[in-house]
């Protein structure tokens, strides 16, 4: 997802016929940067993505935008099929489901499943393990048989493979700290919940990463309060 920066110079060298005097080198402008449209597109929709999760208040403006976002995005997997475009059109339509719930989001969880198992036949590396990372918080989340395809071993087996591709994430760390305290492992969730809240900045997501850590201290806050309320410090 990052551009490839091309720097070409020419030099441009003349001599004078009677005197073999030479003029000035003169250097042309550097080539204006070569821009890969993938990169572009992709970069458009997580920012857009950020934006619309993270800065729209309303459930209803959300869930506007976020058609809007679903329907771009499936124009560009459709010109470019690489892992990275499935894995967007995954975390997108999963946004969406959270915001709806209930059984009506079932087919875009589905959805978003398919395109994450088909991103990670492609390259389950791509964007630094996201496809385990949304693939583990999808079977987490989502409700399991005979309603919907949640399973909690098969969330912790994608959640551990985003984190050892990405040990310094925020989002693997995220996402395994959330599950771990879904799971009532408070001090797990404690430890992985810490290392998200203290992972780098990502070049280029800034809202996201604010939001994220936003997100990180409401669970840390969930897991003090819990411990108040049952009386121990530690589970």
């Amino acid at each position: 997802m990052r551009p490839i920066y091309l720097l070409c110079a020419a030099l441009l060298f003349s001599a004078a016929p009677t005197f073999a005097q030479t003029t000035p080198l003169q250097v042309q402008p550097a080539a204006a940067p070569a821009v890969d449209p993938l990169t572009t597109q992709i970069t458009y929709i997580q920012n857009e993505w950020a934006r619309i999760k993270y800065q729209i208040p309303s459930d209803d403006a959300k869930l506007a935008a976020l058609h809007a976002l679903e329907s771009h995005t499936a124009q560009v997997a459709a010109s470019y099929p690489q892992a990275e475009t499935k894995i967007w059109q995954a975390i997108v339509l999963s946004t969406d489901a959270g915001i709806v719930k209930g059984m009506s989001a079932l087919p875009k969880v589905t959805k978003a499943k398919e395109l994450l198992e088909a991103a990670l036949a492609q390259n389950q590396r791509a964007l630094d393990g996201s496809a385990h990372t949304s693939l583990g918080s999808l079977y987490y989340q989502v409700p399991g048989w005979p309603i919907g395809f949640g399973d909690d071993e098969k969330a912790e087996s994608h959640l551990k493979a985003a984190l050892q591709m990405n040990p310094a994430g925020i989002d693997p760390n995220f996402f395994y700290g959330d599950f771990l305290l879904q799971d009532d492992r408070l001090d797990e969730a404690e430890a992985y919940l810490q290392r998200a809240l203290q992972a780098p900045d990502r070049a280029g997501r800034a809202v996201a990463d604010a939001g994220r850590r936003q997100e990180i201290k409401a669970a840390l806050a969930k897991i003090a309060e819990t411990r108040k309320s049952s009386g121990h410090k530690f589970n």
